[in-house]
């Protein structure tokens, strides 16, 4: 099953930004008018993870204080406050009783906008025991490198200009990793992560993206700017039924899905290119009596967990229940958004931080280039065959050139 679990290392000191950490955890510093720790805690909530727990260390009263037992977007979030310094891997073995059994793991001073769930696509294999998101074009020689051979880390070099990729900060991890930890304090980065290579037992998966360390001075000034431009992407908004799956006369139970081909490479495309993807649904089986919202959403839960397990995933799914004629009452009537109507993309515009002018909607039907014109995106009409080469041919690539510095 693909993890449902974070884990945010959130305990480090920050004496590289001085006087800003000596009261304030560096992960709670604002970059951009909110907490640096929020853009993490977005970045987990919209890839499908339940739960995320914050492990602590200099005030770490602060940490428990914003974000004990709060739940975000069905995001639940706990903290583990270290009583003494136990270095980065010592604070697993702190939480041990709380890691399931395999988990994400994210630095808490750093971002890296890549598809976390592309490193899940190794979980039928148990020749690793971490599996490590590198960044490339990676430009300045303030980072140190990771050279691989074939899907696996095999040293780490100093820091140089080098046209190798750098260590992100994002960690796929087993739970086994806690019998290499022996004593503590003990670092992740220096203790740990060599002897995984050097055994064979680290992964490592190349990406292209934008990098920022807030820890960094310099990344930290850079931040203030950056991250409201990283979080503002361009939406791909998807028709459902007859783009996503065929359209057999309303699909309401998995057993009735057949996925249109390339459908399920499509959205991970677009999930690694920085897309945000949503799926935009008419449901009016719902006013005519046919099934009810709960079906609705238990189809799309269960969709969402297909698609996690082949490394893709749907930010968000948006569905209109009602219709004119409908059998229901309270469902019978107009709306903005049924489609042609805009109301589904508006909503979604409105709830994410997205880039209008470069998002677009792909649908099988004249109402859903209708509703892309009236939300001012780009529409596309989906004429059938496989969705991955039809996405490729109208939709532009965004990794060719990644903020980087």
């Amino acid at each position: 099953m693909t993890p449902r679990q974070a884990v945010c290392l959130v305990g480090g000191r920050g004496s590289r930004l001085g006087l800003l950490t000596e009261a304030t955890p560096k992960p709670l510093l604002d970059v951009g008018g909110r907490p640096f720790l929020d853009y993490l805690i977005h970045e987990a909530r919209r890839f499908g993870l339940e739960r995320m727990l914050l492990l602590a260390g200099h005030n770490g009263g602060e940490i428990i204080r914003h974000y004990a037992d709060k739940t975000v977007g069905g995001l639940s979030i706990g903290v583990i406050a270290e009583a003494t310094p136990a270095g980065t891997a010592g604070a697993l073995v702190n939480a041990a009783a709380e890691l399931d059994p395999t988990f994400f793991l994210v630095n808490g001073d750093s971002f890296f906008d890549f598809n976390w769930l592309s490193l899940a696509t190794v979980l039928d294999h148990d020749d690793w025991t971490m599996h490590a998101a590198l960044a490339r074009d990676i430009r300045g020689d303030r980072y140190g490198r990771v050279e691989t051979t074939g899907n696996r880390i095999s040293r780490f070099l100093p820091k140089g200009v080098s046209d190798l990729p750098i260590n992100a900060g994002i960690y796929l991890v087993r739970r086994r990793l806690l019998e290499r930890i022996r004593t503590t304090p003990c670092s992740l980065e220096d203790d740990i992560l060599p002897s995984l290579a050097a055994d064979g037992e680290l992964l490592g998966y190349p990406a292209r993206g934008a990098f920022i360390d807030i820890g960094v001075p310099h990344d930290f000034d850079r931040g203030q700017w950056a991250m409201q431009q990283y979080m503002c992407r361009p939406a791909a908004f998807l028709d459902r039924d007859g783009v996503i799956n065929h359209d057999d006369n309303y699909v309401h139970r998995r057993e009735q899905v057949r996925w249109i081909d390339g459908a399920i490479d499509a959205i991970r495309w677009l999930n690694d290119e920085g897309y945000y993807v949503f799926a935009v649904t008419n449901q009016a089986g719902v006013a005519h009596g046919y099934y009810a919202e709960d079906d609705v959403n238990s189809l799309h839960a269960w969709m969402q967990n297909e698609l996690r397990s082949s490394g893709a995933h749907i930010d968000g799914f948006e569905y209109c229940p009602y219709h004119p004629e409908g059998k229901i009452a309270r469902y019978r009537r107009r709306s903005e958004l049924r489609k042609p109507g805009p109301g589904m993309l508006l909503k979604l515009q409105k709830d994410w931080d997205t880039d209008v002018a470069s998002s677009f909607m792909i649908g099988d039907r004249d109402i859903d280039m209708q509703a892309a014109t009236a939300a001012g995106v780009a529409g596309y009409k989906f004429p059938g065959g496989n969705l991955l080469d039809f996405v490729k041919a109208h939709v532009p690539e965004r990794r060719k050139n990644p903020a980087a510095d």
